[in-house]
């Protein structure tokens, strides 16, 4: 992340879903920090949970006592409202829905909705543990389960995606992963819920909390209409000039593509269904959505003889799908259905690719905002140049990516350390490198009427 952020979670636990605030992991004065929203008393630390986004920005607007009062972002959140203050899906985490999760089949939802829920777990865990703050033992913990959780092999598993999960050998291994929780998942929450504050700091009793069933309905009458966007990040100089209620720049663009969560979660499911996936990519031209599957684990895409036909918006999509022109999707056995259907081909939000992001990302690493963007930056983008570039056969690409690279470094680095920081010495050289595969990439899409 390439400034300071702070971001709107929705945490459910014991058919309660409480509202908080999360800031993901920033660098000041030399030293790497995260918080939630919440306090230390009597050495417990507590994250405060409230019943509706609303509730928590009346909080932010009256409380300066807690610990993201003194984050570099707080001056911006104290004037946003309820709208702005409710999270997008992937940052609602379900912790009792975790073993319906491990009973169902693994795919790419089933794993990513996992993998995020342990690490959200993982992230509270680190940031309420104050057991070894006076202990010269400094593995000593008060998350014995969660740190237990986390150590599984089985559970590191996840971080792999679905790819981990495929076969008679992935079967086993999502067998062992519902093993391990069927374990250790009772201790995790019970650790955890020692630290929820389900009283809002003193606003709220449990009363006040809707059922996680009816959540959805109250965030929806709750807050009306809002920018929708998942992050608060904000430039230096806004920051220093901002008042209540100001426009945030956000550098998580989210894509280009309007629709709400709703409408992409239920056109989703005819699209997994006929293994053909919507596919938005940004690059400087342009942003555009096209379709891609995968043969045999090789990516194709809406496109002939190795270009990808894109579209400025999932209508002008539909209106080609629908047409007689030929393209190497046609071979597919579904390709009929696609044809046939008015399900909008809406892209979920890990079929969004903006390459140009990175781009900005990078450089601002290279002026100075070493410390606050780590090497998971890389990884979604990546994965989308990696199946653009097997389409079209781009050898420059392979190259630029391949591990003696210095961008091919840093992104298995990315893979193997993600949260690892980025530095400034370093972004000028991969900028140079991405700016390259990007340029290889726009020449291998068309964009199409």
């Amino acid at each position: 992340m390439a400034r300071p952020s702070i971001v709107p979670i929705a945490l459910t636990l014991d058919d309660r879903t409480g509202y908080t605030l999360w800031a993901p992991p920033w660098e000041e004065d030399g030293e790497e920090w995260q918080a939630f929203l919440g306090t230390t008393e009597d050495d417990v630390a507590k994250v405060h949970l409230f019943p509706t986004p609303a509730a928590l920005a009346a909080f932010c607007r009256r409380s300066t006592d807690h610990d993201l009062a003194d984050h570099p972002v707080w001056p911006v959140v104290v004037g946003l409202g309820a709208a702005d203050l409710t999270p997008d899906d992937d940052h609602r985490f379900d912790l009792d829905g975790v073993y319906d999760i491990a009973a169902e089949s693994p795919d790419r939802w089933a794993v990513e909705e996992l993998a995020a829920t342990v690490d959200i777990v993982s992230r509270l865990a680190e940031c309420l543990d104050t057991g070894g703050d006076d202990d010269e033992d400094d593995d000593e913990t008060q998350f014995e389960a969660v740190a237990e959780l986390a150590a599984k092999p089985e559970i590191g598993s996840l971080g792999l995606g679905v790819d981990a999960f495929v076969g008679r050998s992935g079967e086993n291994a999502w067998v062992g992963v519902g093993s391990v929780l069927d374990d250790l998942w009772e201790d995790v929450v019970e650790e955890l819920d020692d630290h929820f504050d389900w009283t809002g700091a003193g606003s709220a009793t449990l009363e006040d909390y809707p059922s996680a069933a009816g959540a959805e309905d109250v965030d929806t009458d709750d807050v009306g209409g809002g920018r929708g966007d998942d992050m608060v990040l904000v430039d230096d100089e806004e920051q220093a000039g901002s008042t209540a209620g100001a426009p945030v720049r956000t550098i998580a663009r989210g894509g280009r593509i309007s629709a709400s969560p709703s409408e992409v979660a239920k056109a989703g499911a005819f699209w997994e269904a006929v293994g053909i996936l919507p596919v938005e990519v940004v690059v400087p031209e342009g942003a555009g959505v096209t379709l891609r599957c995968y043969v045999e684990d090789v990516a194709r895409f809406l496109g002939r003889n190795g270009e990808v036909f894109v579209f400025d918006t999932p209508e002008a999509l539909a209106r080609f799908c629908r047409g007689t022109e030929d393209h190497d999707l046609m071979e597919i056995a579904s390709w009929p259905e696609v044809a046939d259907t008015d399900v909008p081909p809406l892209p979920a939000d890990q079929d969004r690719y903006d390459l140009t992001e990175l781009s900005e990302v990078l450089s601002e690493v290279a002026d100075g905002a070493a410390g606050l963007v780590d090497h998971q930056a890389f990884a979604q983008p990546v994965e989308g140049v990696r199946d653009l570039a097997e389409y079209a056969g781009l050898a420059r690409v392979d190259a630029l990516l391949s591990p003696t690279s210095a961008l091919g470094k840093a992104v298995a680095r990315g893979e193997a350390e993600p949260r690892a920081v980025l530095r400034a010495e370093d972004a000028a050289t991969l900028r140079g490198e991405w700016d390259q595969v990007v340029t290889q990439i726009s020449g291998a899409l068309v964009f199409r009427d």
